[in-house]
């Protein structure tokens, strides 16, 4: 098959604004969307589980009469796994293993230092009481996931996790719930779309209110989660999946292809890019893809990812490649080339690195261990993967004694009154020991 895949060197005029474009990603919902969502986030909120129950049945194609019927207990998840293969559950349960014992080295502990007053200041850090994740379901089966959502939460602590997945058309997916069982889900609820974002951040009689909301989903669960920011935290708003490859021409370019393809055939809008100082080899890369996609049961979806957003780069040597690469800030980078752990130094903006060239990101999305919700459309640049720090928060402690007090006023008190702030400053004067 033909792939029309644009091509840029970095060398030529105006490559640097045609790369802008080539990045450029609006994640923003049209009016229309933004007013249906306001109007069903509104009636939840209002309405509770009457309004989940009238969008659910509307938007799923479901014949639900009563909340209860909204909830799959922990015996029916269990039911849940025991359909699915042996050999399926057994790659479940290593993935979950692998996630949850990375995590684990990112616990934060609680600390805290004396004085030589007596004064005490520290951090305590506390689990998030109460999590809600969302999780596509239908057709789409997506596991992967609940893992990488719920085991962060499971490690840091959470008290109680709650997962909503639709159901369309009442379709209960046997994987995606034997994925929540193996997780330690707490709570699942068979609602989706941003009627599921709405009872989670203001809670209905039925499904419980939470303090954050996780997860992927389409455009209407993305705007939902960005107009109930503030009432409950999220984890991010993520845009189209993207992958760029920093290839020195010696892998295999049928590798470097498939790998492209694996972020290509998560939907049209995902963007796939490869930069390489060898043009010959990325003629070679090419030839492989138009070989390969013949072979993909998502060929269409590929070919429109790859012709719509897919680029080649060529450049002048590794580290103009590097340097684009920070540009780009990239959600996955794999570094296909000699010495990664060299050149990964000088990588300062990308979600997750994927060093050599027997490191695919494919591995990454389930079983390595690092999360695999990692920041979007150029957001490396300032955001950070999903981790245990996501589902704790951070309070500061204070102790002072008499003498630490005292001292501490005289410093609060002048700049009190220099913001003409007097009971801030006549609070502070109070400590102030007579003999000091």
């Amino acid at each position: 098959m033909n792939l029309n895949i644009r091509e840029f060197s970095s060398s030529s005029d105006g490559f640097r604004s045609d790369l802008e474009s080539l990045l450029a990603w609006d994640s923003v919902s049209d009016a229309g969307v933004q007013k249906a969502v306001a109007d069903i986030v509104e009636q939840v909120r209002l309405n509770g589980d009457q309004a989940v129950i009238e969008f659910t049945n509307r938007f799923d194609r479901r014949h639900v009469v009563s909340s209860s019927e909204l909830e799959i207990t922990r015996e029916e998840l269990a039911l849940a796994k025991g359909r699915v293969s042996a050999e399926l559950v057994a790659s479940l349960e290593a993935a979950a293993k692998r996630v949850h014992d990375y995590h684990e080295r990112q616990k934060q502990p609680s600390w805290q230092y004396q004085e030589n007053d007596g004064t005490v200041l520290g951090q305590k850090v506390t689990p998030l009481d109460r999590v809600g994740v969302y999780v596509p379901g239908g057709k789409a089966a997506y596991p992967s996931s609940v893992l990488m959502n719920v085991m962060p939460a499971k490690v840091a602590g959470v008290g109680e996790i709650i997962m909503v997945v639709p159901t369309p058309d009442g379709l209960v997916n046997d994987i995606v719930l034997a994925a929540a069982y193996i997780a330690g889900v707490d709570r699942v609820f068979t609602i989706g779309g941003a009627q599921a974002v709405a009872a989670l951040a203001y809670g209905t009689a039925t499904i419980p209110k939470v303090d954050k909301i996780v997860g992927p989903g389409n455009i209407y669960v993305a705007t939902a989660k960005k107009m109930v920011f503030g009432v409950v935290g999220i984890d991010m708003i993520a845009g189209p999946s993207e992958i760029l490859v920093v290839c020195d021409g010696k892998t295999d370019p049928d590798w470097i292809a498939m790998d492209l393809f694996s972020q290509a055939e998560h939907d049209e809008d995902a963007q796939s890019i490869l930069i390489s100082p060898d043009m010959a080899f990325i003629k070679e890369v090419k030839a492989s893809m138009e070989r390969l996609i013949e072979t993909q049961s998502r060929k269409d979806i590929i070919k429109a990812s790859l012709e719509g957003r897919g680029a080649f780069i060529h450049v002048e040597n590794m580290d103009e490649a590097m340097d684009i690469a920070n540009v780009v800030a990239a959600e996955h980078l794999e570094l296909s080339i000699d010495e990664p752990e060299k050149w990964v130094e000088k990588i300062r903006h990308a979600g997750a690195i994927f060093m050599g060239r027997h490191t695919p990101e494919a591995l990454g999305d389930y079983c390595a261990g690092p999360n695999h919700v990692l920041p979007t459309s150029g957001t490396a640049r300032f955001s950070s993967p999903l981790g245990v720090y996501d589902f704790q928060k951070r309070s500061s402690l204070i102790y002072c004694s008499p003498e630490g007090a005292s001292t501490l006023a005289k410093i609060a008190s002048p700049l009190a009154r220099g913001e003409s702030l007097e009971a801030h400053a006549m609070s502070a004067e109070y400590r102030i020991l007579k003999d000091s």
